[in-house]
């Protein structure tokens, strides 16, 4: 999902600085929700530290395709929040993202502003989408499909649609940008299809290991219902 150099520039650019002020005031909202629901500092920071370096292999390790005007990642936002919580992905999706822009793609750094906005508005999404359609007496390891497809469709349409709107915003409503939307959004595909399996093979291990997972590292809903 990274946005290709040249798509967003000059001017145009200041939008995206201000949509990643919005994003980091929804990361801040996610972490201390997560505090106010019994998550301590020190596991919030653990959880921190887990999430960026995720973030950051994810980006490096995993296979990643140049499609048009972006690329095709599988970044596995439902899983980091299932698993972590809304707090710790939304900080470890900005961290991992800025470390890679730093160390490995300084070129990415100009589009960080909009990158960081196409992954976190998302996960915000889903964090609310999981209060309202996941009942509170069930923990997230007894999530079926339908419930995993729900929050993973939710996260990587809310990518595809940002990725649409910084190319529109960008080099405007033509033939050329609506071409290269469709091709971005048809490879997107086997993300969504992908992530839900995903998803309920990390539940299911978590589940079978509940003894490792069942501590202030992991979600506090993962193995219980809500408080």
């Amino acid at each position: 999902m990274h946005i290709e150099p040249g798509v967003v520039d000059g001017a145009k650019l200041a939008f995206s600085y201000a949509t990643a002020a919005l994003s980091f005031g929804l990361v801040a909202k996610m972490a201390t929700d997560d505090l106010k629901a019994k998550a301590s500092p020190a596991s919030l920071a653990g959880r921190t530290v887990l999430t960026t370096a995720l973030v950051f292999s994810f980006f490096e390790v995993l296979p990643h395709h140049p499609v048009g005007v972006s690329e095709v990642h599988l970044i596995l936002g439902s899983t980091l929040f299932l698993i972590f919580g809304a707090g710790a992905a939304s900080i470890g999706l900005a961290l991992g993202l800025l470390l890679q822009g730093l160390f490995i793609a300084p070129f990415d750094l100009p589009q960080y502003g909009m990158n960081v906005t196409t992954l976190v508005i998302p996960l915000y999404a889903i964090s609310q989408l999981a209060s309202r359609i996941i009942p509170e007496r069930k923990a997230y390891v007894d999530l079926g499909y339908r419930d995993a497809l729900a929050l993973s469709t939710t996260y990587q349409g809310g990518i595809v649609a940002w990725v649409a709107f910084w190319v529109l915003y960008g080099n405007g409503f033509t033939a050329e940008s609506l071409s290269s939307i469709a091709t971005f959004g048809a490879a997107y595909m086997t993300v969504i299809l992908a992530e839900p399996l995903v998803d309920l093979a990390v539940l299911a291990a978590a589940k079978s290991l509940r003894k490792a997972t069942d501590s202030g590292l992991f979600n506090e809903r993962l193995h219980r219902a809500a408080a």
